[in-house]
């Protein structure tokens, strides 16, 4: 009998320390949420950009990410069949491709037998409704990494005259009540700094990427232009 007894009280105890920690997280998570709204009433517009920001990042990231996927001999494909004469081969691979890069080569080889000008100025065109298309709602988030500080301050800002108001009617406030009142009303201002950083670095780093995608279509069209001044076989 003590030989399973004992396993069983080690099981409880197991059981009895994994919802202590359980009830612990939980206290956690809920101290954290009453924390933030005791910031005020203008951490509700605070949470929606937050909310927007996040949306239009994934949102963002998930279209630049699929324009920024096309084969790496795509360009040597396209180089194989102008050089022979191909011209339908190539006007069927850049069609059938759907990235940026490859509509505007589509561009280009519609536009074969005018002056290079001519072509150049076409793709450029495609080119810029291209970075039009992706860089599309992301001014949203550079506006949000902007305006959040902005409006954890004035939070912050509102929440200390209310407060200065209210210790006025107070004969002798203790210095621990006015930091505890102090420390809850800078909330608002932690958390817009904190929603503005995540914001601008939502912003850089899809800059970044729609940078690299725009260099790989200039090189791209540069390219194609070699291309059509090389001798046909």
């Amino acid at each position: 009998m003590p030989k399973i007894i004992k396993p069983m009280f080690d099981i409880l105890l197991q059981v009895d320390t994994l919802s202590k920690a359980t009830e612990a997280t939980v206290a956690a998570k809920e101290s954290v949420w009453s924390l933030l709204m005791k910031g005020g009433p203008l951490m509700i517009p605070l949470f929606i950009l937050f909310g927007i920001a996040v949306f239009v990042f994934i949102e963002r990231l998930i279209v630049v990410r699929k324009v920024s996927q096309i084969a790496d001999n795509f360009m040597s494909m396209i180089r194989d069949n102008i050089v022979t004469g191909n011209i339908a081969a190539a006007r069927s691979l850049s069609k059938n491709t759907d990235n940026p890069i490859a509509r505007m080569i589509d561009k280009g080889i519609q536009r074969i037998g005018k002056p290079i000008d001519a072509i150049e100025k076409s793709m450029d065109n495609v080119g810029k409704l291209e970075m039009y298309k992706m860089e599309r709602n992301l001014t949203i988030l550079s506006v949000i990494a902007r305006i959040a500080p902005l409006f954890g301050f004035v939070g912050t800002i509102v929440g200390l005259v209310l407060l200065l108001k209210d210790f006025a009617t107070i004969a002798n406030p203790s210095v621990s009540q006015i930091a505890d009142a102090m420390y809850v009303k800078l909330i608002t201002s932690a958390s817009g700094l904190i929603i503005g950083m995540l914001a601008y670095l939502g912003y850089s780093f899809l800059d970044t990427q729609i940078n690299r995608t725009a260099n790989r279509m200039e090189a791209a069209s540069s390219e194609f232009i070699d291309i059509l001044q090389e001798p046909t076989r």
